[in-house]
C-alpha cells in the first residue's frame, strides 16, 4: 500500500471555457448598456455594479473548488464541496472500464452524485468521461479534464 496517490485531478466550477465566455458577454452587456445610457445617474450606475459584480463572481467561481478525484489504495476516491460526503468506488467490483464521451451536448451542468437511472455521475469540465460498471451493474460515470491519464492510473492501480 502506497502513500502517494496514482492520480490526483482538482476540478473547478468556474474554469470552463463556455461558462466563462457567456458571464463575460453578460458582463459587456452590462457596460455597453451604461455607455449608451442617456441618464446615468440612476439607471446606469446599476448596470456597471452588475457588471463588476459578474466579474467579480467569475474570478471567485474559477477558486471554488467542485471536487477533487483522487486514485489510491485500489479505490477512486471522490471528494466534493463543503457538505459533501466523500465517494469511494472499489476497483475490485468494477468489472468494465470504457471511455467516452460525456455527453453529445454543448452545455452541460456540473453534478457531484448525481443518481440517475442507473448511473452515478460525477462531472465539473472536461468533453469525455470513464464509464466504470460495477458487478451490479451500477455504472459510475466520472468526466475528467484528463481521460488518458485518469484511465492508465486506473488500469495500473487494477494490476498492481
Amino acid at each position: 500500500m502506497s502513500d502517494k496517490p496514482a492520480f490526483i485531478e482538482k476540478q473547478y466550477l468556474g474554469r470552463e471555457f463556455i461558462p466563462i465566455t457567456i458571464r463575460l458577454v453578460l458582463a459587456m452587456f452590462c457596460f455597453a448598456a451604461y455607455f449608451f445610457t442617456d441618464e446615468r445617474e440612476r439607471n446606469g450606475n446599476l448596470l456597471i455594479v452588475v457588471g463588476f459584480a459578474i466579474i467579480i463572481i467569475s474570478i471567485i467561481m474559477g477558486y471554488l473548488l467542485h471536487f477533487r478525484t483522487r486514485i489510491e489504495n485500489k479505490s477512486i476516491l471522490l471528494d466534493g464541496l463543503w457538505t459533501t460526503r466523500l465517494v469511494k468506488i472499489d476497483l475490485n467490483s468494477i468489472v468494465k472500464i470504457e471511455k467516452k464521451e460525456y455527453s453529445r451536448y454543448l452545455f452541460n451542468n456540473p453534478v457531484y452524485n448525481l443518481h440517475q437511472k442507473g448511473t452515478i455521475r460525477f462531472y465539473c469540465a472536461g468533453k469525455d468521461a470513464i464509464y466504470l460498471t460495477d458487478r451490479d451493474g451500477l455504472v459510475y460515470i466520472v468526466g475528467s479534464q484528463h481521460p488518458n491519464e485518469f484511465l492508465r492510473a486506473i488500469n495500473e492501480e487494477r494490476k498492481g
